[in-house]
């Protein structure tokens, strides 16, 4: 196993692994949090079930945060040994004549979408833990009622947060759109289907950063 992740097809398999992993999770995430704009009942008791499922807090959440940090750990290393391998500074290849600007950048569009996660963690994911295991209310309720789409609300009111939102989600879909298609080039399953791969990862990379984008601004907008 040492030596898979010391070749450099090995690194980009698992790189592509990983994302698969992370696209698929984006789609479920998406699927939850959409359906608070249209129930708030719903969305209360699918955010309770994920919540307190001990399937899914102890087995695919740590998977998850595994998942994540596998992701942005690999992509520095493939950025260095990229840059080793060239031999020159990364900002002075003369990738553009074979290349996009985002397949040449995908390194700063992850660090910014690296940072929006840390945000994220800590607006939900660190709050969740400490009223569910540092305090020890696994309930989800607040004077009465479920307490969850009422915390989501109250995280869009500052027009700086949502801004955060919007620009990382933008950036989000750049990523996308380059490393929909890589991942799965990277596992060698493009032959014959690149185009319709290529169609779907464009649409894939639109609807999904565009669907957190439209539930950031309509619980701005309508808190």
């Amino acid at each position: 196993m040492g030596g898979f992740f010391k070749s450099s097809i090995g690194r980009k398999v698992a790189m592509a692994l990983s994302a698969f992993f992370l696209m698929f999770f984006l789609i479920i995430h998406l699927a939850v949090n959409i359906t608070s704009l249209f129930s708030e009942d719903v969305f209360n008791e699918l955010s309770h079930f994920m919540g307190t499922n001990p399937l899914v807090q102890f087995a695919l959440q740590p998977v998850l945060i595994f998942g994540v940090v596998f992701h942005f750990v690999m992509g520095f290393v493939l950025e260095i040994k990229n840059k080793k391998a060239n031999g020159v500074a990364y900002a002075k290849n003369n990738g553009a004549a074979n290349s996009t600007w985002m397949s040449r950048n995908m390194i700063y569009s992850g660090l910014v979408i690296l940072a929006f996660i840390v945000l994220h963690f800590i607006d939900f994911w660190f709050p969740e833990i400490n009223t569910k295991y540092i305090q020890g209310d696994m309930s989800g309720m607040h004077d009465g009622s479920f307490r969850y789409f009422h915390e989501l609300q109250h995280k869009f009111l500052s027009p700086a947060r949502v801004g955060a939102y919007v620009v990382a989600f933008i950036l989000l879909a750049l990523h996308l759109m380059h490393g929909f298609t890589s991942a799965f080039q990277s596992v060698g399953a493009t032959a014959g289907r690149k185009k319709a791969l290529q169609t779907f990862g464009k649409v894939y990379s639109i609807v999904i950063p565009l669907g957190f984008i439209i539930i950031a601004l309509y619980h701005h907008l309508n808190h």
